[in-house]
């Protein structure tokens, strides 16, 4: 099988595979500066309770929502909820990824992680070992910073890398461009694509980093 997945812009994707439900992640609201998206989906996965991710009513069909950790099985996906909460001075920022399996195919969206977390905590993440695409914040904010974006990249080693949570035109966010975080990863040019098909038979040796352009601003992006 192959997942596919577009970017909506920020932390809003769309992950399908024929056959399975399709998961939206993360959906946001014209609050940030971009045209909400207009996305049909069966689930949303919902990182914190902000419009900039909460933004459910953008997707049309959606059957459950899910914003807590835990163990779910919709349709044939596995889908785990992760507490990746960060405390800071008493001042706890929650957000929860979510890992979502298809068939032996993994999908990690690390939400609106802010901080690099333990070799352990990462051990604990069932199935964290394969991770086929890492879904990571990369323009700090409140989310990871680019050096911080790097290092979760090395604890993972997944086999694709689609950066999220950076500055794009009309984004009212303060945020830092992708390109910082590229250069973390010691890539000069980066690969760009409209959408990313992972499937198990072609998984590339070392991990790759596709930036994906955002359907948000493509001129040809049908929102369907």
């Amino acid at each position: 099988g192959s997942v596919e997945l577009t970017w909506y812009g920020h932390s809003c994707f769309r992950i399908v595979e024929r056959g399975y439900i399709t998961v939206v992640t993360d959906p946001f609201s014209e609050a940030i500066g971009l045209p909400a998206p207009k996305l049909k989906g069966d689930l949303v996965t919902v990182s914190h309770d902000v419009p900039g991710h909460n933004f459910v009513e953008a997707v049309k069909g959606a059957r459950q929502t899910l914003y807590r950790p835990g163990e779910y099985e919709v349709g044939d996906v596995f889908i785990t909820g992760i507490a990746l909460h960060q405390v800071k001075e008493d001042d706890v920022r929650h957000n929860v990824g979510f890992l979502i399996s298809y068939d032996g195919l993994n999908v990690l969206h690390l939400g609106d992680l802010g901080h690099v977390p333990t070799q352990s905590a990462i051990e604990n993440i069932e199935n964290a070992g394969l991770i086929h695409a890492l879904l990571i914040p990369v323009g700090g904010g409140n989310g990871l910073k680019a050096a911080e974006a790097a290092e979760v990249v090395a604890l993972f080693e997944p086999s694709y890398v689609i950066p999220m949570h950076y500055s794009i035109p009309g984004l009212n966010i303060e945020l830092e461009g992708v390109d910082k975080f590229l250069k973390a990863m010691g890539i000069s040019k980066a690969h760009e694509a409209e959408t990313l098909k992972v499937s198990a038979s072609e998984l590339p040796e070392q991990t790759q980093v596709v930036v994906l352009v955002p359907q948000a601003l493509s001129r040809n992006g049908e929102n369907a």
